[in-house]
């Protein structure tokens, strides 16, 4: 909370805009989803624009605080849980939109619908990322197609490789001769924070994507997903086990009562 405070300041200085406000959510933690989503809803007139941003990234065999797979809990459970929180707020908001972060690691992703989240077999954190990140396009597909009239759209995007912390639990930050020797090469290949954002940016305000929903973009162009990540079938299916997962009234999209896996 003190980073996102400072960087909260950081926007209200620049922009001379008082009504920058940081707030406190856990998406590894479904209570809190549900506080922070009662809150935007009671204290927010609008929301306009919703960016499903936050991940992690090939950390180890972690759970969440209600028992998932740490990368299939925050990257995809946790939005897909907020997001439908504060559908009725983004319907009353129209023209609005919800921008999810993806992958390009998506096209390795394979969902595992007999184990989502790695209770039986052997774990592996590259394949649990491109699991999670490939949900959240099918997610993408499924809720554009669920929206269709509502005025609110849905887009996917990859914004490329950011020098943030997400790549702290890859070999590369565990490696000296990484760090050290190939490090500083990789980094100039690596887009600014700031440049990294201009993709959701562009899908946020952009007048000409105003329709467009349920597409996936590569940076600032449009681009077809894995031929996975298109499968109607595959998206229904995901969305209603999501549902049972998050404790949501399938039939409403309200919340229902939590579920929690065995630990």
């Amino acid at each position: 909370m003190e980073k996102c405070e400072a960087a909260a300041k950081d926007i209200r200085g620049e922009t001379l805009n008082p009504r920058v406000r940081a707030q406190h959510l856990d998406l590894a933690s479904l209570k809190s989803i549900r506080e922070f989503a009662g809150k935007i809803i009671k204290e927010e007139e609008r929301v306009d624009v919703l960016v499903n941003n936050a991940a992690v990234m090939r950390c180890p065999h972690w759970t969440t605080e209600d028992g998932f797979e740490m990368q299939f809990g925050v990257n995809y459970l946790g939005h897909f849980l907020l997001t439908n929180l504060l559908l009725d707020k983004l319907k009353a908001s129209a023209p609005s939109r919800v921008i999810n972060l993806s992958s390009l690691a998506h096209v390795a992703g394979r969902i595992d619908f007999d184990d989502l989240n790695w209770k039986t077999k052997k774990y592996d954190t590259k394949a649990a990322y491109c699991q999670s990140k490939l949900a959240v396009v099918l997610f993408t597909k499924e809720l554009s197609r669920r929206l269709q009239g509502s005025g609110v759209t849905v887009n996917a995007l990859h914004p490329g490789v950011a020098r943030t912390e997400l790549g702290r639990h890859t070999d590369m930050h565990k490696s000296a001769f990484s760090s050290f020797t190939l490090g500083p090469f990789f980094w100039l290949l690596f887009k600014s924070p700031q440049l990294a954002a201009q993709p959701s940016t562009y899908l946020a305000v952009a007048e000409e994507l105003e329709s467009v929903s349920g597409k996936y973009f590569d940076g600032l162009r449009e681009k077809a997903p894995s031929p996975e990540a298109e499968d109607e079938e595959v998206a229904r299916r995901l969305w209603a086990e999501s549902a049972h997962l998050v404790g949501l009234d399938m039939a409403h999209g309200s919340p229902g009562r939590g579920h929690s896996l065995p630990r």
